[in-house]
């Protein structure tokens, strides 16, 4: 079964900065000999998530302000041992997880009306940031 492997490379201001990356990832099928399959979005470093969700105003300042609610910036025990005021950035990027992985089907991304593919930087400052997009199929 073939695998292609991609990247998407871009930069972030951090402070849950949400991304629609659901347009790069189709392409990256589109750009691909693989019809029907698997795509899995996966993002290097462990202070930034990929999940799916309606990409929208509102809902894009509903994640920023959920995560300030439930896993606040403060001092956790990650800030103390390194000194770097991102333990919150880790926490909040664990529960939501680095990866999604989607079904295509006929090079079309199986995604309802309102779903996009998003990646969120928790971290605290600007960044360069790394997906890997891996397309398995036939």
């Amino acid at each position: 079964m073939p695998v292609v492997t991609e990247n998407l490379d871009f930069s972030t201001h951090g402070h849950a900065q949400v991304f629609d990356v659901t347009d790069s990832v189709q392409a990256k099928i589109d750009a691909s000999k693989i019809t029907d399959g698997i795509v899995t979005v996966s993002v290097l470093g462990s202070t930034g998530a990929v999940t799916t969700c309606e990409y929208e105003p509102g809902l894009v300042r509903d994640i920023a302000e959920l995560m300030d609610k439930i896993i606040p910036p403060g001092r956790y025990h990650h800030d103390q041992t390194w000194n770097d005021g991102n333990g919150h950035s880790h926490l909040r990027a664990s529960l939501f997880g680095p990866s999604v992985t989607i079904p295509f089907v006929k090079k079309e991304l199986q995604l309802g009306t309102w779903q996009q593919i998003i990646f969120i930087d928790f971290d605290v400052r600007s960044r360069q940031r790394k997906l890997v997009v891996q397309i398995i199929g036939e």
